[in-house]
C-alpha cells in the first residue's frame, strides 16, 4: 500500500473552499469513485454533498435500476437532468454525478455554465475491480463488465474531456484523489 501525500493544512483548504462559489461537480465512469471521494471533499471542504443518483431515487421513490427498468434509459435521463438543474442552483456543494449524466447534451451545458466539472479519469481495469464489488449497475447487466466498460470509456472520453480539470483517480489511497483534485481546483481558481 502506497502512503498518500498529507493533504494542504486547515488555512489552505479553507481559502480553496473560500474561493469556490458554485458547485464542484463529478463526472466519470461509473466506479471512479465519484461518490465516495465527493462524499470526503465534502467534508473536508465544509460543503455539503449531494449524489445525483441518490437524490433521482429519492424524487422517484424507486431505484436507479428500478427507473431503467420501468421507464427507460431516456425517462431517467430527463429525470436527471432536473435533479442536477437544482442542484447547480444551490451554491457552492459537492455533486456527484452518474456516469452518463454528463453525455446529455442539456446536462452537460448546465454543468458546465454553472458548476466547476471535475472528470474523474481512470483505467479499465480499476474500474472492473471497482464495479464488480455490487450488482447495481444497469448498463452492466446484461454482458461482460470489461467489455462494457471499454466501449463506453471510448465513447465518454471526448464529452468528459470538456470538462476543464481532469484527475487520475488510481487503485491508491483516495486522498491521492482528493489531493489532485485540491491542487486543480486551487490553481483554476
Amino acid at each position: 500500500m502506497t502512503n498518500a501525500p498529507p493533504l494542504p493544512d486547515d488555512g489552505e483548504i479553507r481559502a480553496i473552499a473560500s474561493r469556490l462559489d458554485r458547485p464542484l461537480v463529478l463526472i466519470g465512469m461509473m466506479g471512479v469513485g465519484k461518490s465516495t471521494i465527493g462524499r470526503k471533499l465534502g467534508h473536508l471542504l465544509d460543503l455539503p454533498f449531494v449524489d445525483a443518483d441518490e437524490a433521482i431515487e429519492a424524487a422517484a421513490q424507486m431505484t436507479v435500476a428500478e427507473v431503467f427498468e420501468r421507464f427507460g434509459e431516456a425517462h431517467f435521463r430527463d429525470g436527471e437532468r432536473r435533479v442536477i438543474a437544482r442542484m447547480l442552483d444551490d451554491g457552492p456543494c459537492i455533486i456527484a454525478t452518474g456516469g452518463g449524466a454528463f453525455m446529455q447534451e442539456e446536462t452537460r451545458r448546465l454543468i458546465l455554465e454553472k458548476g466547476v466539472a471535475v472528470w474523474l479519469d481512470s483505467d479499465v481495469a480499476t474500474l472492473v475491480e471497482r464495479v464488480g464489488r455490487k450488482d447495481t449497475r444497469p448498463l452492466l447487466r446484461n454482458g461482460d463488465p470489461h467489455e462494457i466498460l471499454s466501449r463506453l470509456k471510448r465513447e465518454r472520453d471526448g464529452a468528459y474531456a470538456l470538462a476543464p480539470l481532469r484527475v487520475t483517480s488510481k487503485t491508491g489511497p483516495h486522498t491521492e484523489t482528493i489531493n489532485q483534485i485540491l491542487k486543480a481546483l486551487d490553481q483554476w481558481l
